[in-house]
């Protein structure tokens, strides 16, 4: 019998890497879609179990030619910053409900939708909006799907840890307000594992709503990371509250710059709590105990 065929749509980003390395160690085949797959990201892999598709998720037939033959998908495409042509809406909504529909329509008996925790369509960021919108099409496009919602994820290179160990180097680090907005950091190689069981095995039924909310075995608050990278890098630091509204000013003004390193939506991220919802499923559904942030954090951060 021909080993099970899973797509993971943003194959070669910070998350999607880690759910092809999962779903290969469980046996299964995985097709790496993106927009330009990096085949050197996956040392170590079995490369039998591996295949490699460049696809625009903005274009319906490349969509299905990337979903051919396959038994199961993975939406783990992110984007934080947009860009001419890649708006929040184009990638977390209007590509999501693209690829459930696609899925569905091509016989795939799993998909799941990475969204975050917190995902809002009320919200003031954009991109929460989005990722709300794209939960909502993804269910109806794709019934039974599985909505995933991380906390924040760290691990090796991370966008989190690295930009606080950035911020370290200097003699006082600024805090998001009073930094006492609390999270619940999810190590992605635990996300990964989780998504990796969810659409790693065949499924049977469409079931009703399928949302999993992931979160670290730690919560802390915002002060709290920062103050524990210091204590892991041995680098004593002023911490220093900074109004969000004096954030919201610097961010808009970064915001004409092609890359910014900070954005309006990162100020209201950071401006709600990032925890999970008790009466969520989670890690404890799957059989699995999650890591904790300070735990692994000798781990992730190379000194220097």
């Amino acid at each position: 019998m021909a080993k099970r065929l899973v797509c993971v749509f943003g194959g070669t980003g910070f998350l999607g890497r880690q759910v092809v390395r999962h779903l290969a160690e469980s046996g299964c085949r995985v097709r790496v879609v993106a927009r330009t797959p990096d085949q050197t990201a996956f040392a170590g892999v079995d490369d039998a179990l591996l295949e490699f598709c460049a696809a625009d998720l903005r274009d319906d037939s490349a969509v299905e030619k990337a979903l051919a033959g396959a038994q199961g998908a993975v939406d783990a495409v992110s984007l934080y910053v947009e860009r001419r042509g890649f708006t929040f809406e184009d990638i977390h909504a209007r590509s999501a409900d693209r690829l459930a529909r696609s899925s569905r329509s091509g016989g795939l008996d799993a998909f799941a939708y990475v969204s975050g925790i917190g995902a809002d369509a009320d919200s003031e960021s954009a991109l929460v909006r989005a990722k709300a919108v794209g939960e909502r099409l993804v269910a109806a496009s794709f019934p039974g799907a599985y909505i995933v919602r991380p906390s924040v994820m760290f691990g090796r290179d991370d966008a989190f840890l690295s930009n606080l160990k950035m911020a370290t180097r200097l003699p006082v680090v600024p805090l998001f307000g009073a930094g006492d907005v609390r999270m619940q950091p999810a190590w992605v190689d635990d996300v990964a594992q989780a998504i990796a069981r969810l659409v790693g095995q065949a499924q049977t039924g469409e079931g009703g709503e399928r949302v999993f909310e992931f979160g670290g075995a730690q919560t802390l608050s915002y002060r709290e990371a920062v103050a524990a990278v210091c204590a892991e890098l041995d680098r004593r630091r002023l911490l220093l509250p900074v109004p969000l509204g004096v954030w919201k000013v610097l961010a808009r003004a970064m915001g004409v710059l092609p890359n910014p390193p900070l954005t309006i939506d990162q100020i209201y991220l950071l401006a709600k709590d990032n925890t999970v919802n008790p009466s969520r499923d989670g890690f404890a559904q799957l059989g699995m105990q999650p890591a904790g942030m300070r735990d692994l954090l000798g781990r992730c951060l190379a000194r220097g």
